[in-house]
C-alpha cells in the first residue's frame, strides 16, 4: 500500500499532460467505437471516464479513487437512465486504479466481483502498456455482462454520451 505521502507527492509531481499521454484521441476514439458497438446488443449503457490529478486538498483528505469513482458517477449522471442500468468504468492514472461502478438496477443482477475481475484484467493490461487493448477489453467484457442480463429490445435508446471522458 502506498503511503498517503508518497500517493500526495506522486500527483504533485505528476503533470497533467504526461498522466494522459496513453489516452490519445485516437485510443478515445477507438474506445468510444467499442462502446458505441458494445452498447447495440445491450440495454445498459457504458461511461468511460479517466482521471489524472487529484486536487492536493482532497488526496490530504484521504479521498480514494474509489470516492472519485463515485463522485463521477453522480456528476456524469451514469445513474439518470430509464432502466438504472449505467455503468461507469473510471480510470485513476496516477494511482493507476481502475473502478467500475454500476446502476442500482445492474447491482442486482451482477455480483460487484465480475467487475472488480475487469478492473483487475484492465490494470493488469496497463501495467504492460496495453492502454488501448486494455480498455477496449473492459468495455467488451462489461458489454458480454450487460448483454446477459440486459440483452437489447427493438426499443434501446442511447441515454448517455459514448464518448470517454477526460476529467
Amino acid at each position: 500500500m502506498v503511503s498517503k505521502w508518497k500517493r500526495v507527492f506522486a500527483h504533485l509531481i505528476t503533470p497533467d499532460w504526461l498522466a494522459r499521454r496513453h489516452f490519445r484521441p485516437d485510443v478515445l476514439d477507438a474506445i468510444e467505437k467499442a462502446i458505441a458497438e458494445s452498447e447495440l446488443e445491450h440495454r445498459g449503457e457504458i461511461r468511460f471516464a479517466v482521471e489524472s490529478v487529484i486536487e492536493t486538498r482532497e488526496l490530504l483528505a484521504g479521498v480514494t479513487a474509489h470516492q472519485r469513482a463515485l463522485d463521477a458517477f453522480a456528476q456524469l449522471g451514469v445513474w439518470d437512465t430509464e432502466e438504472n442500468s449505467g455503468v461507469l468504468i473510471f480510470v485513476q492514472l496516477v494511482d493507476r486504479r481502475v473502478e467500475i461502478i454500476v446502476d442500482r438496477g445492474i447491482a442486482a443482477k451482477v455480483d460487484q466481483q465480475e467487475w472488480d475481475a475487469i478492473c483487475r484484467k484492465m490494470e493488469a493490461a496497463f501495467a504492460r502498456g496495453d492502454y488501448a487493448e486494455g480498455s477496449i477489453m473492459a468495455v467488451r467484457m462489461a458489454g458480454e455482462i450487460l448483454r446477459k442480463h440486459f440483452p437489447s429490445y427493438p426499443r434501446n435508446p442511447n441515454e448517455l454520451p459514448d464518448r470517454p471522458l477526460l476529467l
